[in-house]
């Protein structure tokens, strides 16, 4: 056990998802003040997402985390406009967030080849700074990594997730009857017969407290948000983490589950969900389901359980329930379908809601267009042309 766990720890050191760097842009060239030549503007720094790339290989490519932009070009004779220094790419994975060293969000790359500028090169010398140069930007980052997946896989240790996700796609994550298996995310990809493509992500057990970084704590929340849709996981017979800690039914594991989220940052409540109920091939499944799902649907009834501190604002409203087992596959097909269900329904909705955001705009457009008065010049022109014309 204890062997295990540290070959775990170790693989976990090998995932990073947070990075600090360096960055300076070129410094600008000289100018020519005896014939008025300006210098060249410096080389400016780029953070540039790319596929199959990871902070771990930026890390391992660039140790020294320092990247500067190439100084532009001294203004001559030959050459009285200085050529621009060369530009420095930070090559970074899809879902990064940028922020600057006070934590103010400079950008964030969601797509292959999306870019953003995090650092200036300087002016090259000219009349307006004397023909001398400036300097280019300096500046700390940071850089985020923040999943992106269709679907995030909610829940706590050893509600299955590793298995489901094995179960559902390609992936091979880790599984093991000891809570937190899961110490990195892992995506994998559910393939549809028609070719379609859902991307889900496993990600480590959260724990009562996580909002307040216990445990995985935040490492583990701030993926959720780069996710479409929730699928909560519980174990139809509860949790406990250990023996010194509270054992949860399945019923306060939703509950408690959907605080952390609430607590952390509300939005994520607002995300669509579906609820696998995992582990029912074991003997009483069956029995413990009906009285979940009698719980599920007048949760006000049972909040009597729960601390007062401990109760959300608002439960989830599943869009699916699916009683499953990771183990022998039960339900699996038709919480796959659920899922393609689920995001061709939000993926309609998002359309129509961009549609009708078009009209309304075009709409207004045109009433304002309308309702404007005419010019002054407007009024007069044509009696103008009228007199011309006699």
């Amino acid at each position: 056990m204890v062997r295990s766990s540290c070959l775990l720890l170790r693989k976990y050191g090998n995932f990073i998802d947070n990075l600090r760097l360096f960055t300076r842009g070129g410094s600008g060239g000289m100018g020519y003040p005896r014939l008025g030549g300006e210098g060249g503007k410096g080389g400016d720094v780029w953070v540039v997402a790319q596929n199959k790339m990871t902070l771990k290989q930026l890390k391992d490519r660039y140790p020294q985390k320092r990247f500067v932009a190439g100084e532009g070009a001294n203004s001559r004779v030959s050459a009285l406009k200085g050529c621009k220094g060369k530009d420095c790419e930070i090559p970074v994975p899809v879902g990064i967030s940028v922020t600057d060293e006070n934590g103010k969000i400079i950008g964030e790359l969601n797509k292959e080849k999306d870019r953003i500028l995090v650092a200036e090169g300087g002016l090259g010398g000219k009349l307006l700074t004397n023909f001398l140069p400036l300097k280019g930007q300096k500046r700390v980052i940071h850089l985020d990594l923040k999943l992106i997946a269709d679907i995030g896989l909610v829940g706590f240790p050893n509600a299955g997730k590793s298995s489901l996700l094995s179960k559902i796609s390609h992936a091979k994550p880790t599984i093991a009857d000891y809570a937190f298996t899961t110490l990195k995310p892992e995506l994998g990809k559910i393939m549809y017969n028609d070719f379609k493509q859902v991307s889900v992500a496993d990600l480590p057990g959260l724990i009562e407290g996580a909002h307040r970084n216990k445990g995985m704590g935040h490492k583990f929340l701030k993926h959720i948000e780069r996710t479409r849709q929730l699928l909560f996981v519980v174990d139809i017979f509860g949790f406990q983490l250990s023996s010194q800690t509270q054992y949860r039914s399945a019923f306060e594991t939703i509950i408690l589950l959907t605080k952390e989220l609430e607590l952390y940052k509300e939005e994520l409540q607002t995300k669509p969900a579906l609820l696998a109920v995992n582990k029912m091939d074991l003997p009483d499944a069956q029995d413990k389901f009906h009285v979940l799902m009698s719980q599920l649907q007048n949760p006000k009834d049972f909040l009597y359980l729960f601390e007062k501190n401990m109760i959300p604002e608002r439960t989830v409203e599943f869009q699916h329930i699916i009683p499953i087992s990771a183990v022998t596959g039960e339900g699996i097909d038709e919480l796959k379908n659920c899922i393609r269900k689920s995001l061709d329904e939000n993926a309609n909705q998002e359309n129509d809601a961009h549609h009708k955001k078009q009209l309304l705009n075009l709409h207004i457009s045109n009433t304002v267009s309308y309702s404007e008065p005419p010019s002054k010049n407007a009024l007069t022109s044509p009696r103008m042309d009228v007199t011309s014309i006699n």
